[in-house]
Parts: structure tokens; C-alpha cells; sequence
């Protein structure tokens, strides 16, 4: 049941989101369509339910974005600057990064934070290995690998989805 009532109210919030409206008519129709959406797509939308609620995990949410905000305008502004200045040296490739991440749901947000971070792309998972393009390859040492790509999103994402 928590699972289906999270739906919803993710739904229901959505709605009101994208129609700022707090007219009874507009809440009414969102309730029933966020109802009947939710009545199909529940089972496959979480498997955490209403967990991500928690006071705990809300406060990881928040410094998880901080985090990754900080992250997204660091990497645009040494890609732009490698723009910029073409003298720069890039050395491309590709690296594995191995995860303590457990939850496949957790591994999809680290690869798509790392993918959304300008000057890496994460090209596939398997398992607990990311195999990920980087712009500028500074080691092929695995902990510094770990500790230049997504060490700062994995142990967030730890405590979000473990």
C-alpha cells in the first residue's frame, strides 16, 4: 500500500507542478488521472515506497544535488575552458570505475550523474564496473579513478539507497 500512495503523491505533485494551479476542478482531475496512473505503474515506479521520505534520506537528496550541481558547473567550466584554449591536453579513453554501489537503482543514478557531468560519459555497467569515456585521463590507477569520477556521488548514493 505505501508504495502505491507514494505513487501517487509523486503523481499528484507532478500535476500540480506542471499546471500551478490550485483550483478544486484542476486537483480533482489530477487526483483522478494521478489515481489511475499510478493504479498501473506503481509496482514498477519504486520498490522503496514511502522510505524516501525519511527525514535521513531527504537531507541526502538535498546534499546529493548540492553535490552534484557543484560537480555539473566544475566539469562545464574546465570543458569550456579546454574549448577555449585548445593548447590544453586532452588524453581520452576509457577507464573502469568499480562500484560498492549494491542497488541497481543506485548504479543507474551514479552512471547517469557521471554522463551528465560534462568530459565523462558512462558507456556501460556490468556488474559492479562502469566503463566510462574521460576527456582527460589523468591516471589508470583505480582509486584515483574512483576519487576523480563519482566518489563524492557514491557515498551519497550509499546512504540514499542502502
Amino acid at each position: 500500500m505505501s508504495r502505491f500512495t507514494f505513487t501517487f503523491l509523486i503523481y499528484i505533485l507532478i500535476w500540480t507542478a506542471f499546471t500551478s494551479s490550485f483550483d478544486p476542478q484542476e486537483l480533482v482531475t489530477g487526483a483522478v488521472l494521478s489515481f489511475i496512473v499510478a493504479t498501473f505503474s506503481y509496482k514498477s515506479f519504486t520498490s522503496e515506497g514511502l522510505s524516501y521520505l525519511h527525514p535521513r534520506k531527504l537531507f541526502y537528496i538535498v546534499k546529493y544535488l548540492i553535490v552534484f550541481f557543484i560537480a555539473l558547473v566544475k566539469a562545464n567550466f574546465d570543458v569550456a575552458w579546454r574549448v577555449i584554449n585548445p593548447k590544453l591536453p586532452i588524453n581520452p579513453g576509457i577507464v573502469t570505475y568499480k562500484t560498492n554501489l549494491k542497488s541497481d537503482t543506485a548504479k543507474m543514478f551514479l552512471a547517469n550523474s557521471i554522463t551528465l557531468t560534462p568530459g565523462t560519459l558512462t558507456v556501460d555497467v556490468i556488474d559492479d564496473k562502469l566503463y566510462i569515456h574521460w576527456i582527460d585521463v589523468k591516471s589508470t590507477d583505480p582509486e584515483t579513478i574512483y576519487k576523480e569520477i563519482g566518489a563524492a556521488f557514491e557515498e551519497i548514493l550509499k546512504e540514499i539507497f542502502q
